[in-house]
């Protein structure tokens, strides 16, 4: 069996773990630096209460606690499913070398996890999506903004 097949294996047991026990969806994720999974995930957001636990964001969160950074870069990811756009974007901002995944949206979908409408949403102009959204003016904002820019000993991201 080549790592590529036991790690998908392993976000799958994390899958089925996950509804086993009642945790939340059949989400499984693993997290893999030089062929050692250092992070673990499954879904978690009905146990848990909180809509932003999936599987990528915990396996992700362990993998970086557990290199003390939020720079994944060199790692990478191995998801039962293809990622929602925000687990998505969060392995982009990770900087995870290579993403791997087993079922795709269209499987997801035709078991009840459609994320379609937030892929259309985000590219629509603000004025047009569904969450209403207003721009508030605030001199204060822009002034954190420029304060950051001149900031010297930042960490960039």
């Amino acid at each position: 069996m080549t790592n590529k097949k036991q790690f998908i294996q392993e976000a799958i047991k994390l899958s089925q773990y996950a509804i086993d026990n009642n945790k939340g969806g059949p989400f499984g994720v693993v997290v893999v630096k030089d062929g050692e999974i250092i992070g673990r995930g499954y879904n978690k957001v009905t146990s848990e209460n909180n809509p932003i636990l999936h599987a990528e964001i915990v396996a992700i969160q362990e993998a970086c606690k557990k290199l003390g950074t939020f720079d994944l870069s060199g790692c990478e990811i191995y998801s039962s499913c293809e990622p929602c756009p925000m687990c998505l974007s969060a392995c982009y901002w990770a900087k995870l070398d290579k993403l791997y995944f087993a079922n795709s949206r269209k499987d997801a979908k035709k078991v009840g996890f459609c994320d379609d409408f937030i892929y259309n949403e985000i590219s629509l102009p603000i004025e047009e999506r569904s969450l209403k959204t207003e721009k508030l003016e605030n001199s204060e904002a822009i002034k954190v903004f420029e304060k950051w820019d001149k900031k010297e000993n930042k960490i960039k991201y």
